[in-house]
């Protein structure tokens, strides 16, 4: 197999990138506050924007310097780099073969060792043979075509970091079958078979998912398990699925304490059941997001997680329970679960437990933290053009 990128499908920085400087970025470190993530009062936005859309998407000069979005990540996945500093790679190709991909297709671009920005040259639907696995230092940006990853086998991120997915329509992903897959130019190794996640996230650090739009997977649409850590969920919307979000390998996994999930701007719609999301251990902020409704919970876990719950809006259906506890044979009285500056509609309600939170600065809490539409009003996969602001 050929290492090398093919000149077709590879243009350098140099050639197509201006300087981050001239777009005037906000630098992250104005976003974010404390140890559980961004802050919901930084989070409002100076504009029609929250704050992740607002450091890029007034630009209608976006396409010239795609890696700027990098600058923009929110919450405990702030300091995600993908990318950025790599080439770009575009993807002509929307087929697939999982042990020796051709150049051109996605998981040629995602294979290589060196760091890229992916984007596609048109519109396409792309059906993976087998999981396709990541290697670090990966951005796959989807602004300017309409992508689909979906009837088949779909992403899995794995002991790597520095992932970005944005701007991708994931959906109907089903189960991987055994055999051998290549999850880089010099390895290929036998997997038992993925499960059927959208986006399954291991044993990983510095993730970033922003404005991606999920539905109707055979397990869940985004694990995060196996002491992942430093993620940032923000700007997607959900609909038509079960088990929608799972955050922690089990309740006997305690390596899952070092787990740090910033869940934020999200649009949460309908026909959802559960786990948006479920937890375990780490510590989550689920901020200024809109919950649409719910079957069975919106927000659950087990094994003592703490889970802030700030400025989102909770829309029930009658006398409708947020939260969920798995904890048949324990107390879970300790167990910090607040709700900060919520807002519930038509019966829904937040039942609190543990301790209150002392350090306002370290959890990064607002009194101005209260959701407002416009956080939400543009989740999901954006309809982005060159030459225009998305």
């Amino acid at each position: 197999m050929k290492h090398s990128l093919l000149v077709t499908v590879v243009v350098t920085i140099q050639m197509i990138m201006t300087t981050i400087a001239s777009h005037g970025q906000i630098a992250p470190s104005n976003r974010t506050i404390g140890d559980v993530g961004a802050s919901a009062a930084a989070a409002v936005g100076s504009g029609p924007f929250n704050a992740v859309d607002e450091c890029w998407r007034g630009d209608p000069n976006w396409a010239s310097d795609r890696m700027r979005l990098a600058d923009c990540a929110f919450g405990f996945g702030e300091k995600t780099r993908g990318g950025k500093g790599g080439e770009y790679y575009v993807v002509t190709d929307p087929s697939d073969n999982a042990q020796e991909p051709g150049p051109g297709t996605l998981r040629y671009g995602i294979i290589q060792l060196q760091p890229l920005w992916i984007y596609f040259a048109r519109d396409m639907t792309i059906t993976l043979e087998n999981e396709l696995i990541f290697t670090s230092h990966k951005t796959i940006d989807g602004r300017g075509a309409n992508v689909h990853i979906a009837y088949g086998p779909c992403l899995t991120i794995q002991n790597v970091h520095d992932v970005i997915i944005h701007g991708v329509h994931i959906h109907d992903c089903t189960p991987g079958t055994s055999g051998y897959v290549r999850s880089s130019t010099n390895h290929i190794g036998y997997r038992g078979g993925s499960d059927g996640d959208a986006i399954s996230v291991f044993a990983a650090k510095y993730i970033w998912i922003d404005h991606n739009s999920f539905s109707s997977c055979a397990d869940g649409l985004i694990d995060v398990i196996h002491a992942s850590t430093r993620v940032t969920i923000s700007n997607n919307y959900f609909t038509n699925h079960d088990k929608v979000m799972l955050f922690g390998h089990s309740d006997t996994y305690t390596a899952d304490t070092i787990m740090r999930v910033t869940v934020a701007f999200n649009h949460f719609g309908p026909g959802l059941e559960q786990r948006l999301p479920r937890c375990r251990f780490g510590k989550f902020h689920v901020v200024n997001n809109d919950y649409e409704g719910w079957k069975i919970y919106a927000i659950g876990g087990s094994a003592s997680p703490t889970i802030i719950s700030e400025g989102n809006r909770f829309t029930g259906s009658v006398a409708k329970e947020v939260t969920k506890r798995d904890c048949t044979s324990c107390s879970w009285d300790a167990w910090k679960w607040r709700s900060v500056h919520d807002k519930f509609l038509d019966g829904a309600y937040f039942i609190q437990s543990g301790p209150g939170i002392t350090d306002r600065n370290r959890y990064g809490l607002s009194a101005s933290g209260t959701f407002t539409p416009s956080m939400t009003s543009s989740a999901g996969v954006l309809s982005c053009a060159e030459g225009v602001a998305c």
